[in-house]
């Protein structure tokens, strides 16, 4: 899984989590029914965005949904999920632009890719997909002629870009590729008019997720020598926060001005889980509720222990025990089993196969630091309930 948009579901709630976890599998299932298993290999938080924004649109959200058979990836268990055109036109951008990563990441002779028999084999994939997003695009009356010609046009970009050079030059390319797939949204939902704040909204995401995965891996791009749009341009974390502010002001924005029949769920993840993306590239904090750091750790005999302090931590002495390591073969039916319950994507907590430590689910990972209104099921319910009038 990758993507800028990552909820938490705690913050979520048991309605709206449903909801997503709904256009998730959709996109997942979009990609296996009309291009194979294997393309459920590009299923992405970001590319599920589409499909939320289709429905939130739609009059008639009834038909959107289908009962989907058991899955390995949810436990073996049955579930509610997106159908029908947004979830198509997901699927297509998911795979065009899963296709110009690879090729990306082909030029640039990352890792095993610097092989040529690797490298051969992973350009053959991404035309395999680029061709397949061409024809879901078509299939929906979306032309990702749009999106391949921004590829192209990042890779020139990023060949002429130096010090000094506007970083929004370099991302460009992204936001018009975003603000396309966005603004076929509302073409989808019978909502034409949406188009235009939509291609606004989607244009500043598509700004945010280039900004905010330059950020991310600007110490390892400098480690590896790999080319990266900051260090490049010269440009500094602090203007790159700024455009990235300016960014979530004109989102919330732009979606005001949008018609929805149900905005709760695309509101939540293009606002207040987007903000919270922010503050985690650049990492910061944007809850007031975060705990008080004043009362210092626990003290007496429910303390660490630390050496000469018999009475702290484990009131035995020593450290607690640990469970004993799973050799080879039992790690790997643990392994094997963890992956075919979804434990390791959807459980709070599971066990490691060999270490036996407990340890969180992707998916059930929590970020929280503060105890939020459930009414809100929002961190920021300072910021919901006095800044963005939302309504959650």
């Amino acid at each position: 899984m990758f993507g800028i948009v990552r909820p938490c579901s705690h913050r979520l709630g048991e309605s709206l989590k449903a909801q997503w976890m709904a256009h998730l599998c959709g996109l997942c299932l979009a990609l296996r029914g009309d291009h194979g298993q294997f393309a459920r290999i590009v299923t992405n938080y970001d590319g599920l965005l589409i499909s939320v924004l289709t429905e939130a649109q739609t009059e008639a959200a009834g038909g959107l949904r289908r009962t989907a058979g058991p899955c390995p990836l949810r436990g073996m268990r049955t579930a509610s999920v997106a159908q029908g055109e947004g979830a198509r036109l997901a699927a297509a951008v998911s795979l065009v632009l899963a296709s110009a990563k690879v090729r990306d990441h082909v030029a640039d002779r990352d890792g095993l890719l610097a092989r040529g028999p690797v490298a051969l084999a992973a350009r053959r994939v991404a035309a395999s997909w680029g061709r397949a997003g061409a024809r879901s695009g078509s299939a929906v009356g979306f032309d990702t002629a749009l999106l391949v010609d921004a590829v192209d046009r990042q890779i020139g970009l990023e060949a002429l870009a130096g010090p000094g050079t506007p970083i929004l030059t370099v991302t460009e390319p992204t936001e018009t590729a975003t603000a396309a797939a966005f603004a076929h949204t509302a073409v989808l939902a019978g909502r034409p008019h949406n188009a235009e704040p939509l291609a606004e909204a989607g244009r500043l995401f598509g700004r945010l997720a280039h900004l905010l995965d330059a950020v991310e891996d600007r110490e390892a791009d400098a480690a590896s020598g790999a080319w990266n749009p900051l260090t490049a341009t010269g440009t500094s974390l602090g203007e790159a926060r700024r455009l990235a502010d300016d960014a979530l002001h004109g989102i919330r924005l732009a979606l005001r001005e949008a018609e929805f029949t149900d905005r709760k769920l695309a509101h939540l993840l293009l606002v207040h889980e987007l903000r919270r993306s922010v503050d985690r590239a650049f990492g910061t904090a944007s809850c007031g509720h975060a705990p008080e750091a004043s009362f210092g750790p626990p003290q007496g005999p429910y303390a660490p222990q630390a050496p000469g302090n018999p009475y702290g931590g484990n009131p035995f002495g020593g450290e607690p025990p640990r469970p004993d390591k799973r050799g080879f073969w039992a790690g790997c039916a643990a392994a094997i089993g963890l992956c075919c319950t979804c434990k390791v994507c959807c459980a709070d907590e599971y066990e490691g196969p060999w270490s036996r430590r407990k340890r969180e689910g992707w998916c059930g990972n929590c970020d929280c630091d503060c105890s939020c209104c459930e009414a809100c099921q929002c961190c920021e319910c300072c910021e919901c309930c006095s800044c963005c009038d939302c309504g959650l």
